[in-house]
């Protein structure tokens, strides 16, 4: 299915749809691209106003996994948004098991209300096809906070003992919460602005970065990342950079420890996630700190770095929403690469610590891959972590990192174990504190 059939659909269910929060049952739709052809999809609307993919294949294990995405989107609801990630992820369906995936129903920074419109999205396939023999919740990179809140807020076992979800793998995840997940990007936004002195513009209206862009700014990401390279020359080759590009390129790479090729990106999403959180959750207060951090670059580049002190119910209202507790009651396996360039794998040190606190260290199994991208990895790589995560589910065996890298090499060729197996059973991801300077919120543990 081309993406403008994939839009006109969408546009089709929407106008079908009334205004407001009126519930559509999922219809048949032409499944995204990628989706094996006897794969039967349709396309609903939630009675919150979210869109929602179902992809049934045939013939069917009775297994379902309702997917999280990443993010966030800060756009109104968008059903191609699902629609590409039942292509990235068509793993699943390749592998037999039915997908549901929800494109929330609010854009912006807001992990509970996304964790409502997942939660929702898993009872609307109830209502269509019954309740599956097993349910797996899969969050990618933003998703995977997402999921983890799922599953604390809507994963208690019901009357009769059954739970919702019967275990839960995180990919890729950005799982040190609000609190901790995005102070490397105010880091950014500080150490640049020192640095390069162009975001803002002296000749443009001040404000202080944490607000992240101020409302009714027309800056557009072309131009921000005009203005990178302009002053690092980012997006050109090493040898064509001036030398007083590299220079700065080099002191805000040793200050803020981003990779080169997702230095733009970090800071968009430093500026117009920022703006959301500002303009739409903390009621416009600031979450974040430098207080107190120093930065590599010694006295000079800290003598210019802006200093803002944190609102103690800003850090609350975020941190309620956002962060994890760890009371997971179900099997959790995560899977993240060791050298992700966006969701650092240091994160995955602080969410052991969160699942530790809340007594449920020994419902996480770690798996970490010689891997250098965020968004996917490898057909044969989610293939052996799904099967270990079931064996335990089914048959209580527990998975090690070293089992699941044994394991891999056996998957079907079809999944290409040959090239996609390349789990690193001995790595410890290091503190996130190596890498993001520690700092000191009100209301939050020192």
């Amino acid at each position: 299915m081309t993406r403008c059939v994939r839009a006109v659909a969408a546009l089709s269910l929407l106008a079908a749809a009334s205004s407001g929060a009126q519930e559509t049952r999922a219809e048949p739709t032409p499944c995204p691209d990628g989706i094996p052809a006897t794969t039967q999809c349709s396309l609903g609307k939630d009675s919150a106003g979210a869109f929602y993919w179902i992809a049934m294949p045939s013939p069917w294990n009775k297994q379902l996994v309702v997917h999280a995405h990443g993010g966030p989107d800060l756009g109104a609801p968008d059903a191609k948004g699902s629609a590409d990630d039942l292509t990235r992820w068509n793993i699943w369906t390749r592998m037999g098991s039915a997908v549901v995936a929800s494109t929330y129903h609010q854009g912006g920074v807001a992990v509970r209300s996304a964790a409502e419109d997942v939660e929702r999205s898993r009872q609307r396939f109830i209502a269509q096809f019954g309740v599956p023999e097993r349910t797996i919740l899969h969050g990618q990179s933003w998703g995977a906070g997402v999921a983890a809140r799922t599953a604390e807020l809507f994963g208690a076992r019901d009357a009769q003992g059954h739970v919702p979800y019967d275990a839960v793998l995180l990919t890729s995840g950005v799982l040190g919460g609000a609190s901790l997940s995005y102070d490397f990007r105010m880091d950014l936004r500080v150490v640049y602005q020192a640095v390069c002195g162009d975001h803002p513009r002296a000749d443009e209206p001040q404000y202080p970065l944490w607000q992240g862009l101020p409302v009714g700014s027309k800056l557009t990401r072309a131009q921000l990342a005009d203005r990178v390279d302009a002053c690092t020359g980012v997006r050109k080759p090493a040898a064509a950079r001036s030398p007083e590009q590299a220079q700065k390129l080099a002191t805000i790479l040793a200050a803020v420890k981003v990779p080169e090729r997702t230095l733009i990106a970090h800071l968009n999403w430093g500026t117009w996630h920022f703006q959301d959180i500002m303009t739409k959750r903390t009621n416009g207060a600031n979450p974040f700190t430098t207080v107190g951090v120093a930065y590599a670059g010694g006295a000079a580049l800290n003598e210019k770095i802006a200093r803002y002190a944190a609102d103690a119910v800003a850090v609350a209202t975020l941190a309620a929403d956002a962060d994890p507790t760890g009371r997971i009651p179900v099997p959790v396996l995560t899977m993240h690469a060791i050298d992700d360039p966006t969701a650092f794998v240091e994160l995955e040190s602080t969410f052991r610590v969160t699942m530790e606190r809340a007594g449920r260290g020994k419902a996480l199994v770690q798996l970490f891959t010689q891997d250098s991208e965020h968004s996917y990895t490898s057909d044969a790589q989610y293939v052996s972590a799904m099967r270990a995560l079931l064996a335990w589910v089914e048959r209580g065996t527990i998975p090690t990192p070293t089992s699941v890298a044994a394991s891999c090499a056996t998957v079907d060729p079809m999944y290409d174990p040959a090239k996609g197996c390349r789990f690193v059973p001995s790595y410890t991801p290091a503190p996130l504190s190596s890498r993001v300077p520690s700092r000191t919120k009100p209301g939050m543990p020192k």
